[in-house]
């Protein structure tokens, strides 16, 4: 089965945020009453897996290996199937 799986990557609460910051001063000066923008990062992961558990599995490895730093990120993701 063909499988997308969203991957959504932040920083964990605590760690500096420079575009974040910038964009909170930028909205704020154009007269938004914003009070904080963190910004994260979404990957498209399209893969061929035997369900939507060996998927999931597929995906959390993936997540914990490469696409983010556990020190300082957090992740989650979603699937779903794709013709």
């Amino acid at each position: 089965m063909r499988i997308k799986a969203t991957v959504y990557v932040t920083l964990k609460r605590g760690y500096s945020d420079p575009e974040g910051e910038a964009t909170t001063k930028a909205l704020q000066g154009l007269g938004y009453n914003v009070v904080e923008v963190r910004s994260s990062k979404a990957y498209e992961v399209y893969l061929d897996a035997k369900d939507v558990d060996a998927a999931e599995e597929a995906v959390d490895d993936m997540c914990r290996r490469l696409l983010t730093n556990p020190t300082k990120d957090d992740y989650h993701f979603e699937l779903s199937e794709v013709q």
